[in-house]
């Protein structure tokens, strides 16, 4: 009799701490359905929709702010780019480098494909699709080969537009040309 109620015991303390850490986990997650984007945005009761403190490493990892692509620096720069650009017959009179590069993640990968189209003639707006992977309002009719709906390096893009161009040697040249245009503006 003493062994089963001893059995007993021991079943219930286990039942009742799994459950009790089943509970603490499951607060732990934060609430679903309507109200959860409140909820995760933190308990502070601030209605900014942006936490000093993140929990996503990638952001951790990724907060150098001397990068050409940090928020503040970025646009700073493609206003300084804009004029450059122009004189260089990257870009016409009437555009600037802040919708041009656009769609790019990497504004020295807008660099390089604004220099691979411009050395080898090809139209900006096909390497920008091919490349970024996104369609702008830009007419793409007179583009050579597909343009997708999935980004591409470079290389491929060229490819596509022009295969009888040397594409790893034009986009080795166009990234080194965007690696001078940044470091000219201290980028």
């Amino acid at each position: 009799m003493k062994k089963s109620i001893l059995i007993a015991a021991v079943l219930f303390l286990s039942v009742s701490l799994y459950l009790t850490v089943g509970a603490a986990r499951a607060g732990a997650q934060g609430p679903a359905g309507a109200g959860a984007s409140t909820a995760a945005q933190g308990n502070s009761g601030s209605s900014s929709s942006h936490s000093s403190h993140s929990l996503n490493l990638i952001k951790w990892v990724k907060k150098d702010k001397s990068s050409p692509d940090s928020n503040g620096n970025r646009s700073d720069i493609e206003k300084k780019l804009t004029p450059k650009l122009q004189v260089q017959g990257l870009l016409p009179a009437n555009a600037n480098a802040t919708d041009a590069c656009a769609p790019f993640v990497a504004l020295n990968d807008c660099l390089a494909a604004l220099h691979a189209s411009h050395n080898l003639g090809i139209e900006f707006n096909c390497l920008r699709a091919n490349v970024t992977g996104v369609h702008t309002n830009a007419d793409l009719s007179g583009c050579k080969g597909a343009i997708g709906d999935k980004a591409q390096s470079l290389h491929k893009a060229i490819h596509e537009q022009n295969p009888s161009a040397d594409a790893k040697g034009a986009t080795k040249n166009a990234e080194q040309q965007a690696k001078d245009d940044l470091k000219d503006l201290g980028a």
